[in-house]
């Protein structure tokens, strides 16, 4: 089988993988990434503390990368309107796109007073403590009353990273703000204990009694609690915790109401019944509002697909193929509205084909399913005269004169490190575009001149 050029738009874990699969094959793989390095979610989405674990997966990258059938391009941006495009990749003719450019979207809930500052997505707000740029250096203060609206590992994350690892001072109060009731908790028990320390036992058997009625309603009993799901009740902190960490369950926001300047003052909510529907439960609102206070709100309810990546877009996600007769192999495959039918050659993995699902273990399953499907479109599919690598670096850098190679990327990673030994530190990255470019310059000058 002769090699073929594939290109793989994101280098996440997704797109990574990917890339380890298809170039394994033999084929010639073009990876392109919004973000000067490499890792997606493994580097800006897994808590910052995690050191052992970046670590272990920055070395997998750096293997993937250095095959030498893989190409990287870094600081390189796929936009509808940019100079580069879905079309522009399919202009140089490769035999397959494969799309793993994640969940950038930003799911709202349409809410009046979404726009008043102190309101964040979980997703952004992560970036901002893992130092992705631009949202390293752009404005995420949190307040003395913070809610975090969703019951996921997300909201876990922030959470730990309010009440333990954010510098300065730390809120008063995080109140995780609920749909339904205490038995619809999505998070892991061994990621809550991080935090367990800071539940307010007392605030939180009084929640439960408040909706002991409702949850019974639906079948559930509020005292199995404490042995299913919040083992935590059963113990008690050695001391008072400096900060509180409460729920309120059956709750869902609709409006914020800012302050005069226009920052977050009042969030108000609406009471929900708990349907049960048969083994799963769903939110009904009720029409009892009140209004709660608090001076920050992060919305930890998963992503979205970002439109303006340019591929077919329905209700916040691209459109993939639904195909009766081979159903697993068409979820893979780009749907293309126009003719109705799949787009040749162009694949989604990872969180573009499903966002928010699952973490690097799920990514990494999903890309190399996909995978499969794309080698048996390369054992039957031809190319054009497609450029070579030095070819595209020339033009990409006719319009940006930024863009980072994998060597670029051994350079970054080697003066962060010699940084982070220097201060004395597990991990050091630099927090802007500008630093790691200037570090990458420096370090290829040290090279010429050894």
């Amino acid at each position: 089988m002769d090699a073929l050029s594939v290109y793989v738009v994101g280098a996440g874990p997704a797109g990574l993988f990917a890339a380890r699969k298809i170039a394994a094959a033999g084929h010639q793989v073009t990876i392109f990434n919004r973000d000067v390095r490499p890792g997606g979610l493994a580097e800006y989405g897994i808590y910052p503390m995690k050191h052992h674990m970046k670590a272990g997966l920055r070395k997998q990258f750096a293997k993937i990368l250095a095959m030498p059938n893989v190409e990287y391009f870094g600081n390189v941006a796929l936009h509808c309107n940019g100079p580069l495009s879905c079309d522009s990749l399919r202009a140089w003719q490769p035999a397959a796109v494969v799309y793993a450019v994640g969940a950038q979207g930003t799911k709202k809930l349409g809410m009046p007073g979404e726009d008043a500052s102190g309101v964040y997505s979980a997703k952004d707000f992560v970036y901002h403590y893992n130092g992705l740029p631009p949202f390293s250096s752009q404005d995420f203060s949190t307040g003395r009353r913070v809610a975090i609206v969703g019951m996921g590992n997300v909201m876990v994350d922030i959470a730990r990273w309010l009440l333990i690892d954010q510098p300065g001072s730390k809120p008063d109060e995080v109140t995780v703000i609920a749909r339904r009731g205490p038995f619809e908790v999505k998070f892991d028990e061994k990621e809550f204990d991080y935090v367990e320390q800071f539940l307010d036992r007392r605030a939180f058997r009084d929640e439960l009694a408040r909706v002991s009625d409702v949850v019974a309603a639906a079948g559930q009993d509020v005292g199995a609690v404490a042995d299913s799901v919040f083992p935590w009740l059963k113990t008690e902190p050695a001391a008072p915790p400096p900060s509180r960490l409460s729920f309120r369950f059956l709750t869902s926001p609709i409006a914020i109401e800012p302050d005069s300047d226009g920052r977050i003052e009042r969030l108000r909510v609406v009471d929900n019944l708990l349907i049960r529907q048969g083994e799963d439960t769903k939110a009904r609102a009720t029409d009892k509002e009140s209004a709660l206070p608090f001076d920050t709100l992060i919305f930890a309810i998963g992503d979205v697909a970002d439109p303006t990546v340019g591929l077919p877009y329905g209700k916040n996600e691209y459109l993939s193929n639904t195909d009766p007769a081979d159903p697993d192999r068409a979820c893979y495959e780009v749907f293309d509205p126009a003719t109705g039918s799949a787009l040749p050659g162009n694949y989604l993995v990872g969180w573009a084909r499903k966002a928010s699902e699952g973490l690097v273990g799920k990514a990494r399953f999903d890309a190399e399913r996909g995978c499969e499907y794309v080698l048996k479109h390369l054992a039957q599919a031809t190319q054009g005269v497609t450029p070579t690598a030095a070819e595209m670096l020339d033009e990409l850098q006719i319009v940006n004169d930024s863009v980072v190679t994998k060597q670029e990327v051994e350079r970054l990673f080697a003066a962060e490190a010699r940084q982070a030994q220097a201060l004395g530190v597990p991990e050091f990255k630099y927090p802007t575009n500008q630093e790691m470019l200037a570090a990458i310059h420096e370090g290829q000058e040290a090279h010429c001149a050894a």
